[in-house]
């Protein structure tokens, strides 16, 4: 019989991952998992391999509450290229147009951005990650193959012009979970009438997280501090899970209200929210999940630790 697999440590919390430029998500998931020995790791939305940034990294109990930040707003510094058009609609793909940009001004760019505030329909590239048919339509575009997609509803919460260096320019998006920002950027082009492709982009918020208020860990201080084994460093660097949630109210329990609700059933607690989503506490205020507010008043188990 072959040697049975040592589990992982029970290490819980999110850490705040800069990825580092030419690094697929997954791979710097896998890194970060093996150097903490975790025994479990999820991460809270892909970054293309182009872009650094903040990637939330959920270890252990964690992961439970992953998705609220693959629903959470994203925060982006982009930098894009006008008068060229590529396939992937950024620098890694083939340039497939070239038109002159140089008649575009800071007014034309300002008049555009503005018509990109705001709810907006954006046809997902070819080169994502949406699946047809059960394939991921980036695997049929490496083929050649471009399919009919339907367009998505996202949200630009802000779009401003920082650095205008004809014939590139810098944005900084504030945008709803599932927003394309290579597609922004092209479609951005596009208006302008010169076409346009991302040639640099850095993720820099995502949720609760946003980098002018919180440190991004790079993934070389985490590898240096695994393998000189300083373990409690190592773990220092990880967020409490509940920090993802700290703009949601919170609701303490008595003991009766928390062990009905460790059992699945809805509970009335006096002076809660009304509506939404809160985080529950224990009487000791530990930490044990996440409730919704029903209509009638009552606290819903939504995940619970």
């Amino acid at each position: 019989m072959g040697q049975r697999r040592r589990p992982g440590r029970n290490v819980s919390g999110i850490l705040l991952l800069d990825k580092p430029r030419g690094v697929t998500s997954n791979e710097a998931l896998q890194r970060v998992k093996r150097f903490f020995k975790a025994a479990k790791a999820g991460h809270t939305g892909s970054l293309d391999p182009l872009a650094t940034g903040l990637l939330p990294v959920c270890l252990g109990g964690a992961t439970k509450f992953s998705t609220f930040l693959l629903d959470a707003d994203k925060h982006y510094r982009v930098r894009v290229r006008l008068g060229i058009t590529t396939t992937t609609a950024d620098a890694e793909g083939e340039v497939v147009a070239q038109l002159p940009a140089d008649g575009v001004g800071e007014q034309d760019l300002q008049a555009v951005l503005a018509r990109f505030r705001g709810p907006i329909e954006q046809l997902p590239p070819m080169y994502s990650a949406v699946k047809h048919q059960g394939e991921r339509l980036y695997k049929l575009a490496r083929r050649g193959i471009e399919v009919e997609r339907t367009p998505r509803s996202v949200n630009i919460h802000r779009i401003e012009l920082g650095s205008f260096e004809p014939p590139e320019f810098e944005i900084d998006v504030h945008c709803s979970k599932g927003t394309y920002v290579r597609t922004l950027a092209a479609d951005l082009g596009e208006a302008l009438g010169c076409g346009g492709h991302v040639t640099d982009l850095r993720r820099t918020g995502v949720g609760p997280y946003l980098e002018s208020g919180v440190r991004f860990v790079a993934l070389d201080e985490v590898e240096r501090l695994a393998l000189t084994e300083d373990r409690d460093t190592l773990d220092a660097l990880l967020l409490p899970l509940e920090s993802a949630l700290h703009h949601w109210p919170s609701v303490g329990l008595s003991e009766d209200a928390a062990f009905y609700l460790r059992q699945g059933q809805a509970v009335l607690v006096p002076r809660a929210p009304t509506q939404g989503l809160v985080r529950l506490y224990d009487p000791s205020q530990k930490f044990i999940g996440v409730g919704c507010i029903l209509d009638d008043g009552k606290v819903q188990p939504k995940r619970l630790l």
